[in-house]
């Protein structure tokens, strides 16, 4: 599984369906990626993550792309719907956490029960309708200006200025084909 971090874990959940290759193409995929970015603590049971889970995440997924591409300027078509599915998705209740001493001492963050897919969602959107909602945040959003890339991530280089979701990535693709029309013309 290709990892992106985007700096929100909404952002992070769009980002799973920017690359050729899907990657939360089954339950497998999906739990690897919940305990991956944060969502389930490492070592929790994945047993209660099946096929059934995987197209709902699918679904919060698009409607946050949708919705955070129209707030930064792409056609607005169908956002409407979208917001009302991110809404009823927030309602559930999140995942009951609890901190307990780890096998080194230290206090871990632990589910006080295996989750239920509504509430890991629930999370999910919630953070995205803090993202949404919040004017600070929000004005960090961008969408790679690679040509081919549709990675979303926060801004939150010192001056603001990033302009692709990896410098190494999209950016080097960008400087080599500068590069090469500038050769071309001579």
């Amino acid at each position: 599984m290709v990892r992106f971090e985007s700096g929100r874990i909404c952002l992070d959940l769009v980002a799973t369906g920017a690359y050729e290759r899907e990657q939360l193409g089954g339950a497998e995929q999906l739990g690897s990626w919940l305990i991956g970015y944060g969502l389930l603590p490492p070592g929790s049971p994945l047993a209660g993550v099946d096929p059934d889970w995987t197209p709902r995440f699918l679904e919060l997924r698009a409607c946050v792309g949708q919705l955070a591409r129209a707030e930064l300027g792409a056609p607005a078509e169908g956002a409407a719907v979208a917001l009302d599915r991110l809404n009823a998705l927030a309602a559930a209740p999140p995942p009951p956490v609890r901190a307990t001493r780890g096998a080194h001492g230290g206090l871990v963050r632990t589910l006080e029960r295996v989750p239920e897919c509504g509430a890991l969602l629930a999370f999910v959107a919630r953070d995205a309708i803090d993202l949404l909602t919040d004017p600070g945040a929000l004005a960090l959003l961008r969408q790679c200006e690679g040509d081919t890339c549709r990675l979303l991530y926060l801004d939150t280089s010192r001056g603001r200025r990033r302009r692709w979701c990896s410098s190494e990535a999209c950016g080097n693709r960008e400087r080599v084909a500068r590069h090469r029309r500038r050769v071309a013309a001579l």
